[in-house]
C-alpha cells in the first residue's frame, strides 16, 4: 500500500497497517471519530494495488472514506483477483450508480465474499438494475446490507425478482429506503418465492396496507424465514393481523437482533395488538418464537389475550407495554410485565 501510494502520488491518511506474515486480522481504514473521507479515490487505487496479491487480509473495512464510484471500481477490480477477502464493508462511500455497476461486475466473478456491507451509498433505481443482476447470479454472498439508500418502487420490483431467484443469501438488510406500496408488494412477492433467506430487515420503509397484505401472502408461502423486521412501515392493525395469521415458518422470529421488535412504531394500538394475538390463536400451528409489541397501552382485553396466548403457545416470548394500574388489579390473574421483561413460559425468557 505504501509503495502503491507513490505510484499514484498520494500519501495515505491514515497509513495502512503493514500485515505481518500469517496475520489474519481485519484491515480497517475507517475513521471512528467521524471525520471520514481519509482514503479517497487515489488512496483506494493505492490500496487496491497492494491487496491484488495479498493473502493475509480476510476482512476489509473501508466504511466512510469517500471512495466514490471511481475508488469503488478500483477496489472491485482488486476483488476480482483476490480470493482471500471474504468480508467487505464499503458503507457510506458515495458509490452511486458507477460503484453499483463496478461491484455488480465483480460479484459475477468473485466466489469468496460472503458478507458485503453497502449501506448509505446513494443507490437509486438505476443502481438497482446492476445490483439485481449480481443478486440473481451470485450464490456465495450470504449477508448483504443495502440499507440507507434511495431505492424507490421501481427498485422494489427489480430487487424483488432478484430475491426470488437468489439461492445464496441468508440475511438481507434493505431498511431506510423508499419502498412504498407498489415496491413493497414486489419485494414481498420475491420473499415468498425465496427458500433460502432467513433474516430480512425492511424497516423504515412505507409498506402501507398493500405492502402488508403482500407480506402476509409471502409469509403464507414461506416456511424458511426466521427473522423479519417491519417496524416503522406504516402497517395498520388489520394487515398486520393477516400477515401474522398466515405465517407458516416454523421458526419465524419477530424480534430482530438489537432488541427492537419488528412491529414497533406502526400505527396500531391496543386494538391492533389484540388482532395480532387473535390471529395467533387462530393459527396454533405457528412456530413463531418472539413477538414484540412495546409502547402499547395494556387494557383488560389485551391482558386476557396475552394470558391465553401464553397458555396456547408456551414457547412464545411475548413482549409488550404495560399499564401499572391494571397490573396491580390483575396480578392474581395474569402477570403483566413492562418492557423489557418477557411474558411467556419459554426457557429463553429473561427478566
Amino acid at each position: 500500500y505504501l509503495r502503491g501510494a507513490g505510484v499514484v502520488r498520494r500519501v495515505p491518511q491514515p497509513p495502512a497497517r503493514a500485515p505481518r506474515l500469517g496475520d489474519r486480522r481485519p484491515l480497517q481504514l475507517r475513521d471512528d471519530g467521524g471525520a471520514g473521507r481519509r482514503v479517497g479515490v487515489l488512496g483506494a487505487k493505492a490500496l487496491a494495488l497492494s491487496l491484488m496479491v495479498d493473502t493475509s487480509i480476510l476482512t476489509l473495512d473501508l466504511r466512510d472514506n469517500w471512495l466514490q464510484g471511481e475508488g469503488a471500481a478500483a477496489i472491485a477490480e482488486m476483488l476480482k483477483e483476490n480470493c482471500y477477502v471474504s468480508a467487505v464493508d464499503l458503507s457510506d462511500n458515495k458509490l452511486g450508480v458507477e460503484g453499483a455497476k463496478a461491484f455488480s461486475a465483480m460479484l459475477l466473478e468473485n466466489t469468496t465474499i460472503v458478507s458485503l456491507q453497502l449501506s448509505g451509498n446513494e443507490f437509486d433505481d438505476r443502481a438497482a438494475k446492476y445490483l439485481a443482476d449480481a443478486i440473481t447470479a451470485n450464490s456465495k454472498v450470504e449477508i448483504l446490507d443495502l440499507s440507507y439508500n434511495v431505492f424507490g418502487d421501481k427498485a422494489g420490483e427489480i430487487l424483488g425478482m432478484a430475491i426470488a431467484e437468489n439461492v445464496g443469501l441468508k440475511e438481507l438488510k434493505i431498511s431506510w429506503n423508499h419502498f412504498c406500496s407498489q415496491g413493497a408488494a414486489a419485494l414481498a412477492k420475491g420473499l415468498g418465492a425465496n427458500i433460502f433467506l432467513k433474516v430480512l430487515d425492511v424497516s423504515y420503509n412505507g409498506f402501507g396496507n398493500s405492502g402488508a397484505a403482500a407480506l402476509g401472502e409471502a409469509l403464507k408461502a414461506n416456511n424458511v424465514l426466521e427473522e423479519l423486521n417491519v417496524r416503522w412501515d406504516r402497517l395498520w392493525s388489520c394487515c398486520t393481523s393477516a400477515a401474522v395469521g398466515k405465517a407458516r415458518s416454523s421458526h419465524l422470529d419477530l424480534l430482530p437482533a438489537g432488541g427492537g421488535g419488528c412491529m414497533t412504531r406502526n400505527p396500531m394500538q391496543s386494538e391492533g395488538c389484540c388482532g395480532v394475538l387473535k390471529a395467533l390463536q387462530a393459527n396454533p400451528g405457528t412456530g413463531m418464537e418472539n413477538l414484540d409489541l412495546p409502547d402499547i397501552p395494556v387494557n383488560q382485553e389485551l391482558a386476557e389475550l396475552c394470558d391465553a396466548v401464553r397458555i396456547l403457545l408456551p414457547n412464545l416470548l411475548l413482549r409488550h407495554g404495560g399499564n401499572i394500574k391494571l397490573q396491580r388489579k390483575s396480578q392474581s390473574k395474569v402477570k403483566l410485565q413492562t418492557q423489557p421483561q418477557v411474558v411467556g413460559n419459554s426457557q429463553k425468557a429473561v427478566a
